[in-house]
């Protein structure tokens, strides 16, 4: 059953759509306002709350805490570099057993999942190891 959307969750879903990648509430904010499709930024972060909770947008944390907003259409792993903020998508996933397992057991209706490694990527590392020799 689909839930019932009002205008403005309607407009974030279609701007998503266009824009194929994850992106700030801000952002979408001001893109809205770039396509004369304005609206409130609380109001933003209330539609994209609604739609999170639908399991029609997912949200990704960055380590700087910024939160990226896409649609939830596949799940999404990265390896994501704690020094420079680079983000290396992961293709290969290993999650997805565990996810039918705990949906059957649970009777838990998973809409996606994250899996996300914190480290440092080979640039970084090359740079702290010149800046300790």
């Amino acid at each position: 059953m689909r839930a019932i959307r009002t205008p403005s969750q309607e407009k974030i879903l279609r701007l998503l759509k266009s824009i194929q990648q994850g992106i700030s509430a801000q952002d979408i904010y001001v893109e809205l306002r770039n396509r004369n499709q304005t609206m409130g930024l609380a109001t933003v972060y209330r539609s994209l709350e609604a739609l999170k909770l639908e399991g029609m947008v997912q949200v990704r944390n960055l380590s700087n805490g910024e939160a990226l907003y896409n649609l939830a259409q596949q799940d999404k792993h990265h390896l994501t570099c704690l020094q420079c903020g680079l983000s290396i998508p992961i293709n290969q996933c290993p999650v997805h057993p565990l996810e039918d397992q705990l949906e059957f057991q649970h009777k838990f209706k998973v809409f996606y999942h994250t899996l996300e490694f914190f480290g440092l990527c080979s640039q970084c590392q090359m740079n702290q190891a010149a800046c300790n020799t």
